[in-house]
């Protein structure tokens, strides 16, 4: 089960004070966390999109939100400003106000890494693409502590553009986390047909992370 919803752009807009308008959403969740438990429970998380939408909407109207299985506690919602610097204040002040993790729930402000991305297949229309499948060229600028990559499976050719720009870059999400690919990764291309000298993903996962580690 997992959703993701996006609000009005609200572009301009200064909802307020980042933390006291987290601090109101924290209530709003509290409130609403017994309604929230009822609709999972019973697989019906449609039950109470509307009141978390705006419940996110009301912190900043350009916020995406979703909840997923979580990889410590049962599940996880993930409130993401997708690494929009401007956003940044508001997801910091939502995680710094948020309750501590516990067997049930675990918050995120940005979409987390999974733990082992080859193990992943994704439904893209009439195709099932396994993670395992995806090879990746990357070229590391050490000046810049930044790589630039392009992202090839087997299915790209296959794939209508908008399918195909989506298993570009959710392969790297998934395995770096929006975060760190947002803050390491520079130039993101498709490569329909493979190129020489790629990786795997769990080898770009250690290469950007080893990457990250020498430039704070």
């Amino acid at each position: 089960m997992r959703w993701l919803r996006r609000r009005r752009s609200g572009q301009g807009v200064s909802p307020g004070d980042p933390r006291e308008l987290a601090e109101r959403f924290w209530s709003g969740w509290r409130e609403l966390l017994p309604e929230v438990a009822a609709a999972l429970g019973d697989r019906e998380p449609n039950r109470v999109e509307n009141q978390l939408c705006e419940l996110v909407a009301a912190v900043h109207p350009r916020l995406h939100f979703t909840i997923d299985r979580g990889q410590r506690a049962v599940y996880a919602l993930v409130v993401s400003g997708q690494e929009d610097p401007e956003l940044r204040p508001y997801t910091d002040a939502w995680k710094a106000a948020a309750p501590a993790d516990d067997g049930l729930w675990e918050y995120h402000d940005s979409v987390p890494a999974v733990p082992d991305p080859t193990k992943v297949t994704v439904n893209l229309g009439v195709h099932r693409i396994a993670l395992a499948d995806v090879r990746v060229v990357a070229q590391v600028d050490d000046a810049a502590g930044v790589v630039d990559v392009a992202v090839h499976h087997p299915a790209m050719a296959e794939l209508e553009p908008a399918a195909r720009a989506a298993m570009t870059f959710l392969p790297l999400d998934a395995t770096l986390g929006e975060r760190l690919a947002g803050e390491r990764l520079r130039r993101v291309e498709t490569a329909v047909a493979e190129p020489s000298g790629t990786i795997g993903l769990l080898e770009l996962r250690d290469l950007v992370r080893e990457l990250a580690s020498l430039h704070p």
